[in-house]
């Protein structure tokens, strides 16, 4: 098996492509070792010293690490455990723990508006956001503010908030009209 890494915006953060599916669809986000009970695979590489997140696109693990540890003393760990799970034949995630979809339900007189911001984002933004190693999701439309939320390779890069700001908020105020802002939440 041989897994290809690549650098992301976000120098905490590497991209791993193990040349397999990690997920059929959605992603999955584990910001800490903690939230990892739902997957083997994440488990296995929150045992390597010095990681602070994990996150799985369809084709992709992201891994954060901690300020004090290099990333030439974590790679090799990281590898390691993404291998051994492959070949353990564990499932990603456990039975019964379904990927997140990317977006929160969203009814009422807004609807229509935040179907478009919806198409905008799975179309154009979430595509880029996933070759830096990230995902973004929805989390609400209230007069004219947009509130999402970034994951992966994306939470707490250094140019998140520029990527929010001046990339998708221009986006989405370009196509739909009634939309004022962009912010970021955290989950």
């Amino acid at each position: 098996m041989f897994i290809q890494t690549e650098s992301t915006p976000n120098p905490a953060t590497l991209k791993f492509l193990p040349g397999q599916t990690v997920l059929e669809m959605g992603t999955a986000d584990f910001p800490t070792a903690d939230a990892a009970t739902k997957s083997p695979l994440a488990q296995r590489i929150f045992a390597v010293s010095g990681v602070t997140g994990v996150f799985f696109g369809t084709d992709f693990v992201t891994v954060t690490k901690d300020d004090a540890t290099e990333w030439d003393h974590m790679k090799p760990g990281v590898l390691g455990a993404i291998m051994e799970h492959y070949q353990s034949g564990d499932a990603v995630m456990v039975e019964g723990h379904a990927p997140a979809s990317g977006h929160a339900e969203h009814s009422g007189e807004d609807g229509a508006i935040v179907g478009q911001i919806k198409e905008l984002l799975d179309s154009r933004v979430r595509p880029a956001v996933a070759q830096d190693g990230g995902d973004i999701t929805f989390h609400g439309f209230d007069r004219g503010v947009v509130y999402l939320h970034m994951q992966g390779a994306c939470a707490g890069c250094p140019s998140s908030t520029l990527t929010l700001k001046m990339g998708i908020e221009n986006l989405l105020r370009h196509y739909i009209p009634e939309v004022t802002e962009v912010r970021p939440v955290a989950v």
